[in-house]
């Protein structure tokens, strides 16, 4: 779909999907159960590396949606793996920051690039 002379593809409709979901979840206020609450935060900050991710590939004309789609569910189910066996191991904290700080680093990267493509800077 275009917008004027904007291309509007399905990693825009992922990223106005991501920003409508934190707007409900801002607002909803959700409480979130004890048992899943040291994997949410791993959970988001993978997902927004697949985001990232998916709008790099979309600005570099190679994204694809079901690779968008995989690499976002097996971010999250990955993440989510090493931070239980972090804390079957009793080092969940030190392996939750170790993730944190990987996905960190790759967001960046994108973000750079994705700056790169939108303002040639």
């Amino acid at each position: 779909m275009k917008i004027g002379s904007v291309r509007i593809g399905p990693a825009v409709w992922g990223v106005l999907a991501l920003l409508v979901g934190i707007v409900v979840g801002v607002v909803a206020a959700p409480d979130v159960p004890d048992a899943v609450a040291p994997y949410l935060p791993i959970a988001v900050v993978a997902a927004l590396d697949a985001v990232f991710g998916g709008l790099r590939a979309y600005f570099d004309d190679i994204f694809d949606a079901k690779v968008f789609v995989v690499s976002f569910v097996f971010n999250v189910l990955v993440a989510a793996l090493i931070v239980w066996l972090g804390d079957q191991l009793g080092v969940g904290t030190q392996l939750s920051t170790a993730i944190v700080v990987v996905l960190g680093i790759r967001i960046f990267g994108n973000a750079a690039a994705l700056r790169r493509h939108l303002f040639g800077a």
